[in-house]
């Protein structure tokens, strides 16, 4: 009993963390600016260094874009350390992070096994248009 109302109190305070992070990126959008480096969760060298990384040569970076991604990294880190914090251990090991990254390592495998199913339909597909041109074929004659 006491645990589901553990939960029930985890899932509320995760709901209303999505929301200050909407409610917080909304701003970020609105007025346009940076936000100052103190209310940002990493430096923002830091995530602009990574994003660098890993877009093409010559794309610039909008302030929204740096700001909103270190607030959502930020929140991100919370719901992992929430989700961590849950086991009844003193300290935090590789298994707990494991487990509770889980779900979101899962999500590149969902979205590879709906490419993958998308394809067998459209061949699927392919293989019945081919059929009813048969039929059409043989039943005009």
């Amino acid at each position: 009993m006491a645990k589901k109302k553990t939960e029930q109190a985890t899932e509320q305070s995760e709901s209303s963390g999505e929301k200050d992070v909407k409610e917080q990126m909304e701003g970020i959008e609105e007025s346009g600016q940076e936000m100052s480096e103190e209310k940002l969760p990493f430096p923002r060298a830091t995530i602009v260094n990574m994003l660098r990384k890993h877009l093409g040569k010559g794309k610039q970076i909008k302030g929204q874009v740096k700001d909103e991604m270190n607030v959502w990294l930020g929140k991100m880190v919370e719901r992992i350390a929430k989700k961590m914090n849950q086991h009844p251990y003193a300290y935090v090991d590789g298994g707990m992070l494991r487990e509770a990254i889980e779900p979101y390592e899962t999500v590149q495998d969902i979205e590879k096994e709906k490419e993958r199913i998308i394809k067998q339909l459209e061949a699927v597909k392919a293989a019945c248009d081919v059929l009813i041109n048969e039929v059409d074929r043989k039943f005009r004659k």
